[in-house]
């Protein structure tokens, strides 16, 4: 009798199953052809981001090639779309190039270059920060105390890793600037840091002893 119960129970579960399809066919097949359709969305955005990147790689490799071959023409302008892509890696490397190269005269055009950068390209975290920090090492020597520690200050005001660095760099500008007192101010706040850069406490305390032991 309990075989006979259950032989029916799995034909009603059966049946009903059976009917559920039949009434949902067009709903399941369209949930089950929206998951294919992400499925394949995924895959074919992620393959056009490899390629997109492949590409901006031979572009900045062919750049650099052309450059020391003697054929550099194109050289900036070549550089400057690659940073306008946006890029996480080539952008920034395009820009390091020619300020290394020192390709570029005008501060204001490589300040518009480096803001792209800061503003518009997605980038982690602490490699803007680096990024930050470069502009103001850029624009040391040109500008008034107060752009320099603007230009620093999401880097002053975070636990970034280039913290330390950030607040050498300024306490170095007030000691050119002969503002003893200011300087001291900014390198004593470096030993304040728990993850500060070991290379820039030995030489803030250099400085320290030498010079701003008064």
């Amino acid at each position: 009798m309990d075989e006979e119960i259950s032989i029916i129970d799995t034909k009603t579960r059966n049946e009903k199953i059976k009917n559920f399809i039949i009434k949902n066919n067009i709903l399941l097949i369209s949930f089950f052809s929206l998951i294919l359709i992400s499925v394949i969305s995924f895959y074919s955005i992620q393959i056009y981001k490899d390629g997109q990147k492949e590409k901006l790689s031979n572009k900045y490799n062919g750049t650099i090639i052309e450059f020391e071959s003697g054929q550099d023409a194109n050289t900036i302008s070549l550089m400057k779309e690659i940073i306008n892509q946006k890029d996480s890696t080539y952008s920034p490397l395009a820009l390091y190039f020619l300020i290394d190269k020192n390709l570029l005269q005008n501060r204001d055009e490589i300040n518009n270059l480096f803001n792209v950068l800061i503003n518009k390209t997605p980038l982690d975290e602490e490699i803007k920060n680096l990024i930050i920090y470069k502009k103001a090492l850029y624009n040391a020597d040109f500008i008034e105390e107060n752009e320099l520690i603007e230009i620093l200050s999401p880097v002053i005001n975070s636990e970034s890793v280039w913290k330390s660095h950030a607040l050498y760099l300024i306490g170095e500008y007030f000691y050119s600037k002969k503002e003893k007192k200011k300087s001291k101010e900014f390198i004593l706040k470096i030993f304040e840091i728990k993850n500060a850069n070991e290379d820039i406490k030995i030489e803030a305390q250099k400085r320290l002893k030498r010079d701003l032991s008064e």
